[in-house]
Parts: C-alpha cells; structure tokens; sequence
C-alpha cells in the first residue's frame, strides 16, 4: 500500500523551525525532517517527547555493577580464594576497597554498550542497512520536511508549504512496506 507525503524544502534552519511551528499550528501531522546539521530546538518545535535513554543507561549500569560484584565474590572469594598482600580472601565485605575499581568499570561499561545497542535498535539502524534520504541535498545544506498528505487535499497542503517559506515542494508517494 502506497501513502502520499509533501516534501517541503527549505535553505535556513530558522525557516524551519518557524514552518515548523505552522505546520503543527494546523495540524499537519509531519513524518520525518532530515536536516544536515542538528537543529537547537526542532526536537522542541516537532513536540517530540523527551528521550529516556537516561533511565535505560541507569538500569544497565546497575545491571554491570550487579554482574561485577556476583563476579568477583565469586571467583575471588567462593571459588579461588588467594592471599594478595595479606588481604583476608573470606569475605567479600572486607575486600570491597579493592574491588571498586573492577566495579566502576564494569559498570560504565555495561551501560556504554547496552546504550549502543539499544540506540541502534529504537533507531531501526541495523547493519548493511540501506539509507533512507530522500533527497542528497539535505546533506549539503538544505532541510526537507516531510509531511502526510494522505485523505487531504494536496494543492491546499502544497499551497501552504510554500508559504511557510519553503523553496521546493513535492508530493511523493511513498512505499509503507519499507
């Protein structure tokens, strides 16, 4: 099944954020902006919601800190116990100071990587994947928003872009089965 979307393309990111806001004034529901560069406040003008990878970044890191203290009481107190520097090897409490770096690394660890692939996998960026551009330009120096067009009238959406300062306007129809 095909879709129909406006493509609306704009030289200066201060004239997107404004047809941004217009855009979103009417109710225009816009799909996706490609940007060449990141734009302060578009996330803001979109009314994005706030991303909560912070809160997964902290789980995985308590995931790394719970995985380095099972680790290490286990190999170095339950089942190779040794005498380093004179340390009391039968408690994990008591050799805690030493531990702490191994914990702290493990943890940071732990959260960088599983961040990593989560941002990929909520992103739907898998590897040998092929790009999704519409148009080169807006790796250069353009911006292009894309706009749903479907069961509306398209000249009145087309009218409109171009008067939110929009420099090229087209209607694409767009395969939903990618």
């Amino acid at each position: 099944m095909a879709s129909k979307v406006i493509h609306a393309l704009y030289t200066d990111d201060d004239i997107l954020l404004q047809a941004v806001k217009k855009v979103r004034d009417e109710h225009y529901h816009i799909e996706e902006i490609y940007t060449p560069f990141p734009v302060h406040g578009l996330e803001k003008a979109m009314g994005l919601a706030d991303t909560r990878i912070a809160i997964t970044s902290f789980l995985y890191g308590l995931v790394g800190l719970t995985v380095s203290v099972v680790m290490m009481n286990f190999i170095m107190i339950e089942d190779w116990p040794q005498d380093i520097g004179g340390k009391p090897s039968f408690s994990y409490i008591a050799n805690m100071p030493a531990f702490v770096p191994v914990m702290f690394e493990l943890t940071v660890f732990f959260a960088a990587h599983l961040m990593v692939i989560t941002f990929y996998m909520r992103s739907k960026l898998w590897p040998f994947k092929k790009a999704e551009n519409p148009d080169v330009r807006t790796t250069d120096d353009h911006f292009l928003m894309e706009v749903d067009a479907s069961n509306k009238d398209i000249d009145t959406i087309s009218e409109f872009m171009k008067n939110t300062g929009a420099v090229e306007v087209k209607l694409i129809n767009k395969d939903e089965d990618h």
